[in-house]
């Protein structure tokens, strides 16, 4: 086995050390989303991913496909979220003119409002939960390692 392959890793430790980054993802993620929604409502689950990836793009909208893979939604899954929060005034469907099979998800006036209070208040737990705990080289090492999992499970 080369250096690349870990030989020097045993099974446990292997083993531990995915199941801590599980039980920290776990354990940290409902703090993260703690009065997110300031509404009141209910922000569980991929709504703040999906308002977020939408606020960071460009023209506040991406393909519906392309934006129920990068949230982990079956395509059903994300048409009933999509459903939600346009009844919700949040988002408005769009069809791409150079290719009517391209539906867009964008984010409404409300929308970008709505996201952008959210997003305050989810910085301010990040900052909390993951910035105070691991520090400014922690958390960039943290994203290091996160892109490049990422990236290889991409590749698989």
């Amino acid at each position: 086995m080369d250096a690349g392959t870990g030989a020097g890793i045993g099974d446990d430790e292997l083993i531990t050390a995915w199941g801590l980054l599980v039980e920290a993802l776990h354990d940290t993620s409902p703090l993260l989303l703690r009065g997110v929604d300031p509404s009141g409502g209910d922000m569980s689950g991929p709504w703040f991913e999906v308002l977020i990836r939408l606020q960071r793009s460009p023209g506040n909208r991406l393909p519906m496909s392309r934006l129920a893979r990068e949230v982990s939604l079956s395509s059903g899954g994300f048409t009933k979220l999509a459903d939600r929060l346009e009844r919700k005034g949040y988002l408005v469907r769009t069809s791409c003119p150079e290719d009517r099979r391209v539906v867009y998800a964008e984010l409404t006036p409300a929308g970008r409002e709505f996201a952008d209070k959210a997003r305050a208040q989810h910085v301010l737990l990040l900052r909390e939960h993951v910035l105070g705990p691991l520090g400014e080289d922690g958390l960039r090492r943290l994203a290091e390692l996160a892109r490049r999992l990422r990236d290889s499970a991409r590749e698989a």
